[in-house]
């Protein structure tokens, strides 16, 4: 499937070498602002090719992303000093008012998949603007957050990740929600897993994970100044659900007409993702804890979304 990313900054052009290496994209086209980054990050990903899978990596205007199945919305700027998450939003919102409609006018049967932060209000914004169905747009949401929940917890019980099922859900930030009381190994849930084995969990070392999924980008961007790899894995993985009509179940975010008594929100819930985007969400049973903390992130990214569009 040929796929488009709009920003070849670290996010888009690491999304880009993940598609190439795992086989998600037969092409890829970069577009951005500044062309000759464009450029080189596409002769840079070419280069592994030969390494990986057959692809074609190039780059390009809009235009050249006629026949995507998928664009990459990963254009954005980062926060300021003294600059607030709101006027952040702002600026990111006007970048997505300039894009959108070129991308659309370019290939205007694709899945646009947001990766810009914060990208639960973006996907919200990106909705809005696109005039799409919510389905088709997609945001990256918690994908990443639950393979780090998946990936801390397999640690703990010894375990591959790809043996434990656990999901974040709501915000992709500071109000994400663990759903502790559906994490399970083996069939069992987690807490009786680790009993079996003779590796009782304990109230810490929920807290150990908790904080370390939660925290996870702060420490990253505080060592290296940002985060890349991850995400750039988990579009790539959402780009081959899509393409591959998959229909797998992948935690990502769209605008919801509810969610916990929230009216028109976007936030990460489990998705049956395939061709065309999300077919589908699954609500997850839920504790009484955890139904009040899915409500206050909705409440959270409702009250982002409304000031930013008000203020467009």
């Amino acid at each position: 499937m040929k796929v488009g990313i709009v920003g070849a900054g670290f996010v888009g052009s690491t999304a880009g070498f993940a598609m190439v290496t795992t086989g998600a994209a037969s092409e890829v086209v970069l577009v951005d602002s500044n062309a000759k980054l464009a450029l080189a990050q596409a002769h840079d990903i070419a280069h592994a090719v030969p390494f990986a899978h057959a692809a074609v990596v190039r780059h390009g205007d809009y235009a050249e992303l006629d026949g995507a199945g998928v664009v990459v919305l990963a254009a954005g700027v980062g926060q300021k000093p003294g600059e607030t998450r709101l006027q952040l939003l702002e600026r990111n919102a006007r970048i997505y008012a300039d894009i959108i409609p070129k991308v659309l006018a370019a290939t205007p049967d694709a899945v646009l998949l947001v990766a810009s932060n914060p990208v639960d209000v973006m996907t919200q914004i990106a909705t809005r603007i696109s005039g799409l169905p919510a389905g088709r747009v997609v945001g990256s949401g918690t994908i990443l957050d639950t393979a780090r929940f998946r990936a801390l917890l397999g640690a703990r019980l010894g375990l591959t990740p790809r043996s434990v099922h656990a999901v974040v859900v709501g915000e992709h930030g500071d109000s994400e929600v663990l759903l502790w009381s559906g994490a399970t190994a083996a069939g069992l849930a987690v807490e009786d897993f680790a009993a079996q084995t003779g590796r009782p969990m304990t109230a810490g070392d929920r807290a150990a994970i908790d904080d370390g999924v939660r925290r996870a980008a702060y420490r990253i961007i505080d060592g290296k100044g940002h985060t890349a790899f991850g995400i750039g894995g988990g579009l790539a993985r959402l780009v081959a659900a899509i393409g591959g009509d998959e229909r797998a179940v992948i935690t990502c975010s769209i605008l919801n007409p509810d969610v916990a008594g929230v009216p028109e929100v976007a936030l990460s819930l489990p998705r049956v993702v395939g061709a065309g985007g999300v077919l589908g969400t699954v609500m997850p049973p839920l504790t009484d804890e955890e139904e009040a903390a899915l409500k206050r992130s909705a409440e959270i990214l409702k009250d982002a979304a409304v000031s930013v569009e008000g203020a467009l």
